[in-house]
């Protein structure tokens, strides 16, 4: 009788509970599309973001040297983590995709392992396609000597505009 009890209260206390927060919908300008295995879409079966909501993350700065730049470079923007996490992707490997359709595939373990950052600033400044934004996928070269060679540096795709979760 107390098990049926509980049960019932259980049940009930899980009935009333707020339903799970869904991903907002952009208000501006959509800058990067998330697809493939993801559990939270806001348009059709994609999660979109605009700035303002990749924004809202917790940012991360990273200050590396970079063989695009001369001299020590400041990127800043959330963990992709964080990204994938809004859109409830699973999978095991991911294909960032630029403006240009340069494409760069490895694992969804390997991104998160490596505290990969989608920069939305540069130096401070918002980036554009004129600057290699809106977005720009970087490594914490600054922290971690070993992701200082070619292979890591090639996946560093500038005016990232696509996700997709395998």
């Amino acid at each position: 009788m107390l098990l049926r009890k509980l049960l019932a209260f259980l049940l009930l206390l899980a009935a009333s509970a707020p339903p799970a927060l869904a991903l907002d919908k952009p208000q501006g300008e959509v800058i990067l599309t998330v697809n493939g295995t993801i559990a939270s879409a806001n348009q059709a079966s994609a999660a979109v973001f605009d700035r303002a909501m990749l924004e809202k993350l917790p940012q991360q700065k990273y200050t590396v040297v970079v063989p695009w730049f001369t001299g020590p470079q400041t990127f800043e923007g959330p963990l992709l983590a964080d990204v994938l996490a809004q859109a409830k992707a699973t999978g095991r490997q991911v294909t960032f995709k630029a403006l240009n359709d340069y494409k760069v595939t490895y694992s969804l373990a390997e991104a998160k392992k490596n505290g990969v950052i989608l920069a939305l600033r540069h130096n401070g400044e918002v980036m554009t396609p004129r600057t290699k934004g809106p977005l720009f996928v970087m490594f914490p070269f600054d922290r971690n000597e070993a992701l200082r060679t070619s292979e890591y540096y090639q996946r560093c795709v500038w005016q990232l505009s696509q996700i997709d979760v395998q």
